[in-house]
């Protein structure tokens, strides 16, 4: 088991000279008329799409930092005795093309949609028999990747909206996918089990076993080398193909750990010179940093009041940008774990998430809000 270094985090947060931003420099963008569970920025441009449980996806242009953006009702229907209704289910997942070019949603009325960016459908792929949980393209852009309650991971071919391929393995729920390289990919579920998987061969290549609770999340390093996970067992583990058994047991949370993410550091990233690390969201309120390469927890960042669901660092990987139930949104430096920014909205944040530039931080909540933060502004 790997434990914190003892000066660890020890005063992170504590900063006297964190900017508190006013609600004058954060765009509320309104329209969705139930929770906004997701958000994420378009790879290329200031487009930033959420999806609700108003059955709808919505794309903002955010680039004339008009104080009223456009928005694009992406409206997910079903046919239903020859005409289009509204699927009144809940939008779960999104994901953008790499190129920006078209965005993938999931739903929980099972089909996965590809749309463009002027929110035009542009496919249905319909396969899973309930809701779908995750997606995501691979980095071609050529497959589509979705996993849902009915325990199967799907691989679409992103062209023709066919199922390519369709893996029946978790005996649970599979709750999140990520892909490895543009044909490999790993999938987890509620029954514990991680699996890695390739297109056209049927059986997992490698199964990780070692959490003792449902695997919330799991995400690849920028190199594709490690795969870590995270877990209501508490712990967050780092894996490797090269063996069978964790690399780390990372455990210093006390509650569960909702998401993990890598930072775009370290070899083969835009910021070589920078250490890899990685952040974990937790039940407990806090997020840590941790140095992957040393298992060791390097900043305990302690300011949140109620769960986090959400972290994304900034594209140089100098900030991290955390969202809480306490309905704030804080941006920590990630070198000295200093809170920097902070700021308060209206309703409890599901996801934050930062332009391709990194001068914008993108917010969604349960109150249906979405909300920008301009950080050229403060």
């Amino acid at each position: 088991m790997e434990v914190d270094e003892p000066t660890a985090g020890a005063n992170a947060g504590s900063n006297a000279s964190t900017v508190e931003i006013p609600a004058s420099k954060a765009t509320k963008l309104r329209g969705h008329e139930s929770e906004v569970f997701i958000c994420a920025w378009n790879p290329t441009t200031d487009l930033l799409a959420s999806g609700s449980g108003d059955s709808t996806a919505r794309i903002w242009d955010m680039s004339d930092n008009s104080q009223a953006p456009n928005q694009l009702v992406l409206r997910h229907c079903i046919q239903k005795g020859g005409t289009e209704v509204p699927s009144n289910k809940d939008v779960t997942s999104l994901d953008w093309k790499c190129d920006g070019t078209l965005l993938a949603t999931g739903s929980y009325d099972g089909y996965a949609r590809i749309w463009t960016t002027d929110g035009r459908l542009a496919s249905t792929l319909g396969q899973h028999k309930g809701p779908i949980f995750a997606l995501k393209w691979n980095k071609r852009g050529n497959y589509i990747l979705s996993a849902g309650v009915d325990k199967t991971t799907i691989i679409w071919d992103a062209e023709s909206g066919q199922c390519t391929q369709q893996f029946s393995f978790h005996c649970a729920p599979a709750l999140d996918v990520d892909w490895q390289t543009n044909t490999s990919f790993a999938s987890c579920s509620t029954d514990q089990c991680i699996h890695v998987c390739k297109l056209n061969v049927d059986k997992p290549i490698k199964s990780f076993q070692g959490h003792t609770n449902e695997v919330n999340a799991i995400k690849w390093d920028p190199q594709g080398n490690l795969l870590a996970s995270c877990s209501d067992d508490m712990s967050l583990k780092i894996w490797s193909m090269k063996q069978d058994t964790w690399v780390h047991d990372l455990q210093a949370h006390s509650k569960e750990i909702y998401t993990i993410k890598w930072s775009p550091t370290g070899p083969g990233t835009h910021n070589p010179n920078m250490n890899l690390t990685l952040a974990s969201a937790s039940f407990d309120s806090t997020v840590r940093l941790w140095d992957v390469e040393r298992g060791v927890c390097i900043h305990t960042l302690t300011k949140h009041t109620e769960p986090v669901y959400s972290v994304a660092f900034s594209p140089d990987g100098k900030f991290l940008a955390s969202g809480s139930f306490d309905k704030c949104v804080h941006i920590w430096s990630t070198q000295s774990g200093q809170l920097v920014h902070s700021y308060k909205g209206t309703g409890g944040i599901f996801e934050v998430c930062w332009n391709s530039r990194g001068d914008k931080v993108g917010a969604s909540a349960s109150d249906g809000s979405v909300f920008v933060l301009d950080l050229r502004k403060l």
